[in-house]
């Protein structure tokens, strides 16, 4: 696998092809990207609604009301994520994520599970009591995660498409996702690119490396 050729050919697909659905094997492999994806502390703040059926879609399209040029993006995919972090972080939630470090053979002596939540709660207490920025520090989380994820994609040959235009409050309410602690961030589409979409058919344009890469 060449990644330069990979990123050459991603890019955000605005029309997908209405005849060709993601194998579940791929599918799994996507969630998979969800799931190990990095984040601070490895707090792993975030939750995803996920739909390939036209039910899941149809609850989903209300967060496009008022951005009608997403519904037919999300309509036409294979499968649509959305993607949400916790509005706060808890340490009753970073006990929850320690135990499953715990579970999982991380620590090898009780004092090691200590020192890390001890780390964990001082960057989280850094975003909940000195910066009052939690929240967004959780959707920083996400947005990793939303980058891990199209790369993810565009490696097995699945095309995507992020959209932040879609209506937050009335997706949160379409879900109850205050009720459960948590915010709507962004959507991601992910399906095969149709032979009608314009916007593969552009080249790709990025700014030089020598304008936006510092080497010292």
């Amino acid at each position: 696998m060449n990644l330069t050729e990979v990123l050459e050919r991603r890019y955000s697909t605005k029309v997908f092809r209405q005849d060709k659905k993601i194998a579940k094997e791929d599918w799994s492999q996507i969630e998979d990207a969800l799931r190990l994806c990095a984040s601070s502390t490895n707090a792993q703040p975030w939750h995803f609604i996920v739909t390939d059926n036209e039910s899941g879609k149809s609850r989903m399209v209300k967060g496009t009301e008022k951005f009608p040029f997403n519904t037919e993006k999300i309509e036409g995919s294979s499968h649509t994520v959305l993607f949400c972090s916790r509005i706060d972080i808890k340490d009753e939630f970073l006990l929850h994520v320690l135990d499953k470090e715990d579970k999982d053979g991380r620590y090898a002596a009780p004092e090691l599970k200590e020192k890390m939540h001890g780390a964990r709660v001082f960057f989280a207490d850094i975003h909940r009591k000195e910066l009052n920025d939690v929240q967004h520090w959780n959707e920083k989380q996400v947005y990793l995660n939303v980058g891990n994820a199209l790369l993810g994609a565009a490696v097995l040959g699945i095309d995507a498409l992020p959209m932040e235009g879609i209506d937050i409050p009335a997706l949160n309410e379409e879900f109850g996702l205050p009720e459960k602690g948590l915010t709507a961030v962004v959507a991601v589409a992910f399906g095969y690119r149709s032979e009608e979409d314009f916007n593969g058919k552009l080249p790709k344009s990025r700014l030089e490396s020598s304008e936006i890469i510092t080497r010292v």
